[in-house]
């Protein structure tokens, strides 16, 4: 019994040791680390801090429309939209990821950088299979602006087809 609680009390300490070193600090503590890396969860992408670019410059991402309402469709019809942008910025506009809020919203984005002036797009496909009633989706954006991140919206209103049963 003895030898058992001796053994504990030294693990511990060693815990107790090992996490508090001194001099060092978490990335979040530390005062001189400016800006702390994030890892995006894929559940729910949150914005990436940025580093601040050594000249200063950033890209910026101008849309015509960040939403777009499709109006009345049928319950299974597949549609798509393409969100048009400029970057607006000084630098190569990066976009790393884009998240439909479902599996039924799939976005189609651009994977080599814009440079500033340059235009693209973003292509949206929304599948409302199963789908009734009035629909909002979104699509978060992961890329190199100061935000680190944009988000688009699409609509709908799903008729049901007669013969169709609302799922």
């Amino acid at each position: 019994m003895i030898k058992r609680m001796s053994f504990m009390l030294f693990m511990a300490l060693v815990v107790i040791t090992a996490s508090c070193k001194k001099g060092e600090m978490s990335p979040v503590d530390n005062p001189n680390v400016k800006e702390v890396p994030n890892a995006v969860n894929a559940a729910a992408p949150e914005a990436i801090h940025t580093p601040v670019p050594a000249d200063g410059k950033y890209p910026a991402i101008t849309f015509e429309n960040k939403e777009h309402n499709f109006g009345e469709i049928t319950q299974g019809d597949k549609v798509t939209y393409d969100f048009k942008f400029k970057n607006t910025g000084e630098a190569d506009l990066l976009i790393s990821d884009a998240r439909g809020s479902c599996g039924c919203t799939i976005p189609e984005y651009p994977k080599t950088a814009i440079k500033p002036g340059e235009s693209s797009k973003i292509k949206v496909s929304f599948n409302s299979a199963n789908k009734h009633g009035e629909t909002k989706k979104s699509v978060t954006l992961l890329c190199n602006t100061k935000e680190g991140k944009e988000q688009l919206t699409i609509r709908a209103t799903i008729n049901v087809s007669e013969g169709a049963t609302k799922k």
